[in-house]
Parts: structure tokens; sequence; C-alpha cells
């Protein structure tokens, strides 16, 4: 879909002229550091998604874990695990790139969100890797965060979507499988039923 030039905002004058000024309050919740307030909500949030940058592009991935997984290690400082994947690592590879990340942190109830801008290093620390072990085995790296700017993000977008209204939850069924997806796209043979059939146990296999 190509927008017609009279129709694009290109600049950032337009741009102010479209929205106006932000309200004090958004302006005033902003802080540099991780506000007593703030630390509620991270040790409260079981999921966040990370977001980054790189030579290849950008990139978001959900990380997950019991409510409080990234720890607060002082007031500018996170702490996040990165726990087993599927090692494509695209988070890690673009931090080498490129250290800035974002976060968005979600607290299951909870209409707000917390977002938090900074960058990060990625650690093998020892004490840092055994600070983190669950089930007894530790994550393969620590993403270390130093903390720019932190504040929360009004409930908006969580009303509108009904995101923790139980009666719009759809059953997984309604959705392609995540087996058929992979043997649709890749189109090499690949066999999704029996990818299917094996996932629920492989996951329960491969949290840690």
């Amino acid at each position: 879909m190509k927008i017609d030039a009279a129709h694009r905002i290109a600049d950032l004058d337009t741009l102010a002229t479209l929205y106006g000024q932000p309200s004090v309050a958004s302006l005033l919740k902003e802080t540099s550091y991780i506000h007593p307030h703030y630390r509620a909500f991270i040790e409260a949030s079981p999921f966040m998604a990370l977001a980054t940058s790189g030579p290849e592009g950008l990139d978001v991935s959900p990380r997950g874990d019991p409510a409080g997984f990234v720890a607060i290690a002082d007031d500018h400082t996170l702490l996040l695990p990165d726990r087993r994947g599927n090692n494509r690592v695209d988070s890690l590879r673009n931090v080498i790139a490129d250290p800035r990340v974002a976060l968005l942190f979600l607290v299951p109830g909870v209409g707000e969100t917390l977002r938090v801008n900074g960058r990060a290093e990625i650690s093998v620390a020892p004490d840092l890797l055994a600070r983190f072990e669950m089930d007894g085995k530790a994550p393969r790296s620590v993403l270390v965060v130093h903390v720019e700017t932190v504040f929360f993000q009004c409930s908006r977008a969580l009303v509108r979507s009904r995101l923790w209204d139980p009666a719009i939850q759809i059953d997984r069924s309604a959705l392609p499988s995540t087996g058929r997806i992979i043997s649709d796209i890749g189109k090499n043979g690949f066999d999704g039923e029996a990818y299917d059939k094996a996932l629920p146990e492989r996951v329960k296999q491969t949290l840690y």
C-alpha cells in the first residue's frame, strides 16, 4: 500500500500540530531510575517484551517466568536471565551490535504497563548464572540492563483490547497450529502433524 504524499506526515512540526503537546502527567511520570513504585510493577510481573535493534533489523522477544523473574540489582540496573529457547538469539545478536533496549512489563489483571529504556550487556559471570537457576539449570547468559528511563503506560490499550477478560479468550484450535505453520511455510516435507503431537511434552521438558 502506497500512502499519498499529501496525507503522509514526514516531519516533526506537522506531527506536533496534529497531536498537540503531551499532558503534564505523561511527563511527570518518567524517571531515570527504578522508583519504589516502579519496583513494585517489575516484581509483580511474570511477563515482559524485550525490544532490540541491530544490523539485520528490529526484534521483539517475549520473556516470561514466575513473577519477579527480572531481578533489580539496584535502582539503575535490571538483570534478565536468558532462558532456553530456539537458539536464534536474535535479541542477543542485536545487543552485541547495538546495546539499546526497550522493555515492556505486563502484570496479569492490571491495565497499566511499565516501560523501561536503557542499554544492555550480556554476562556469563558464574555468580549471576547461579542466581537464576531454575530446576537445577542455569541460564546460558544474563542480560544486564543499565536503566535510562522508566515510566508507566496508561491502561487505555489494555482496556480497549480487553486483554485480561476471560470472556474473549479463544480456543487455541481456532488458529493454525505451530506444526502446520512451519509445514506450510517451509514446504520442505516437514512433518507438522508429528511436530504438534510432540510439542506439549517437548515444551514441558525444555522449559529450563
